[in-house]
């Protein structure tokens, strides 16, 4: 089987492909990976070589409402080179999606930690699922009148989105009770990788240590008022993943270790819990790492898998803007110990680390094929 993973380029989207990818060259499949520059050294430390798009930005998230029609015309042109039987792409890869839907291949979309549109039958809309659906949407039906295709006549609207199978990462708990997935999703766990960190990398060897991991705030409140009170003088230090955020603005007498870093397993490893906007790939980190979450959401997915974290027992919310230094300090000291909050960590975690989602992953992109 000759397989195109085409996933976006951003790490948090990449290293699940990378995963999927692995496991399917460790099935003796050929695997191609469409990456831009930034990602081919990740490509590289998977083991795998890269196809190259000279035009990273065609596969980043950051433009994805952009981007599209460059999107899909270098994913069609990859198919028209390398003939592959299945696509293996991110959500929000429109131009993948409408690629595959012109060649008539099967396409196999790994989703984030949980699901982001609504449901096929349950509970009410929750956190703008409804809203999130029709922008989403209005993007892809633009690549698609870009790419010169007919219109679809689905019975449900979210159906060109989901290609042949939709993979969520997470756990059936952090899904709204009662609710009815779309036959195309299936959970299948982390779908794990990322590089290993160079040798030299120092951590902290002693002392109480939080992970925190910064998103993108969509116009809502920055985390780093919170955070420099919470870390002044309080029980713990904090390392901080800038991620996709933008600069640091940690205050001189705080005690956080700020960076960018292409990985974090051994930081979580080393921490007592982990603080994040609630993003995929921190909160499923600190599942598998069995660290108990503190989650402050602002706009996008981080809504519905706070929201998810919280209903599932493994998390707290952090408190909002305005709260007082005790209180932010008080609320990291208190979700590192909480007992009740550390064994449903560990047993959520513990479903998440059985060792057989790049398994039930790959076993979705050859039945896709078939």
């Amino acid at each position: 089987m000759n397989v195109l993973l085409c996933p976006l380029n951003d790490p948090g989207y990449l290293y699940p492909a990378l995963a999927v990818g692995r496991e399917l060259r460790r099935r003796s499949h050929t695997v191609h990976v469409l990456a831009g520059p930034p990602a081919a050294a990740a490509v590289t430390a998977a083991g795998m070589e890269t196809s190259a798009v000279p035009d990273g930005t065609a596969l980043s998230v950051a433009h994805w409402t952009v981007r599209g029609p460059e999107q899909y015309t270098a994913v069609a042109q990859a198919v028209r080179r390398l003939r592959p039987d299945v696509l293996v792409t991110s959500v929000l890869c429109h131009g993948a999606l409408v690629a595959a839907e012109a060649a008539g291949l099967p396409v196999v979309v790994i989703g984030l930690a949980a699901h982001l549109w609504p449901y096929r039958a349950g509970p009410a809309d929750e956190c703008g699922r409804a809203w999130r659906l029709a922008e989403t949407l209005k993007h892809h039906a633009a690549v698609r009148e870009t790419a010169g295709l007919g219109p679809r006549r689905d019975r449900f609207p979210d159906t060109p989105l989901l290609g042949t199978a939709f993979l969520l990462r997470g756990h059936p708990a952090m899904e709204v009770p009662g609710a009815e997935l779309p036959p195309a999703v299936r959970h299948v766990g982390p779908c794990w990788w990322e590089p290993e960190p160079p040798a030299a990398e120092p951590l902290p060897e002693s002392g109480s240590l939080a992970y925190v991991h910064l998103g993108r705030t969509f116009g809502g409140t920055s985390l780093w008022p919170r955070l420099n009170a919470a870390f002044t003088s309080g029980t713990h230090r904090a390392v901080v993943e800038l991620g996709r955020s933008g600069a640091s603005e940690a205050a001189a007498d705080a005690d956080l270790i700020v960076g960018r870093r292409p990985w974090m397993g051994p930081l979580v490893e080393r921490a007592d819990l982990v603080l994040t906007n609630a993003t995929s790939a921190p909160v499923l980190a600190a599942l598998l790492h069995g660290k108990p979450l503190l989650v402050a959401p602002n706009g996008s997915e981080q809504q519905v898998l706070a929201a998810g974290c919280l209903r599932a027992g493994v998390a707290r919310r952090f408190p909002e803007r305005g709260a007082p230094a005790p209180e932010l300090r008080a609320a990291v000291d208190d979700t590192a110990r909480d007992p009740e909050l550390r064994a449903r960590v560990a047993e959520v975690g513990g479903l998440l680390a059985d060792g057989k989602s790049e398994t039930r992953a790959a076993d979705a992109v050859e039945s896709a094929a078939r």
